[in-house]
């Protein structure tokens, strides 16, 4: 059996589904999906829980996990996450290396998470100066959030603070724009949108976002 959130579903090649009992569901319908493959596994069937990216980043590891807990379900059913990779690393490989020092990450989805949370967090992050990676940036429900998280980060960042967007990242579609911060515009995010904000260090180098991790300080890099 192979569940899933039918847009990450659609991605998965059909000669991997062919002959597969498949449940596919629709935004927030993440417990009803668990619960089905967690169902289906407890019967004795092998089952795949398709998530984006990583499982375990923002993804449906953690909620199976506890629900395999809740339903009381860990001495029958073998639990496993198989890794992947992450939106924010295949956005940072195709903006060049901003995240080879430290780095935040923070969803603006206030579906599970209180936007109070999410904005101390982001202050928090940005006057520690992280890089700042933004998960889930705009909606059409969201629509002024990544507007705020940018205005935030205009009280801590520099106006020539490199902003880069990766919007499908690795699948049809890609889109990829770097601005700086002043110039940065919220209407080209959408949910399939990685946002990346520099630190004090991060500037351009070959076209390309580079956050130094600090060689330059002590090593001769020209040769």
């Amino acid at each position: 059996m192979v569940a899933g959130y039918a847009t990450y579903i659609d991605l998965v090649p059909p000669e991997l589904l062919a002959g597969k009992d498949v449940t596919a569901t629709g935004m927030t319908g993440e417990v009803a999906r668990c619960r089905a493959a967690l169902e289906a596994a407890a019967a004795g069937k092998r089952v795949a829980l398709v998530s984006s990216g990583d499982a375990g980043v923002y993804g449906m590891a953690g909620l199976a996990l506890e629900m395999l807990e809740a339903m009381a379900l860990a001495d029958r059913v073998d639990f496993d996450v198989v890794p992947g990779i992450p939106a924010v690393c295949a956005a940072a490989a195709l903006l060049g290396a901003p995240l080879t020092h430290d780095f935040a990450v923070v969803s603006l989805s206030d579906l599970l998470t209180p936007m109070e949370a999410i904005r101390r967090r982001l202050d928090a992050a940005l006057a520690a100066d992280f890089v700042l990676a933004l998960y889930n940036p705009r909606s059409r429900r969201r629509a002024g959030y990544l507007e705020e998280a940018l205005a935030l980060a205009g009280r801590h960042r520099d106006a020539q603070s490199p902003v880069g967007m990766v919007k499908n990242a690795f699948r049809p579609g890609q889109e990829i724009r770097v601005t700086p911060l002043a110039e940065a515009d919220p209407a080209f995010a959408d949910m399939l949108t990685l946002v990346v904000i520099g630190n004090a260090a991060t500037r351009m180098a070959a076209g390309r976002m580079l956050t130094p991790r600090g060689y330059a300080a002590k090593y001769t890099l020209d040769g």
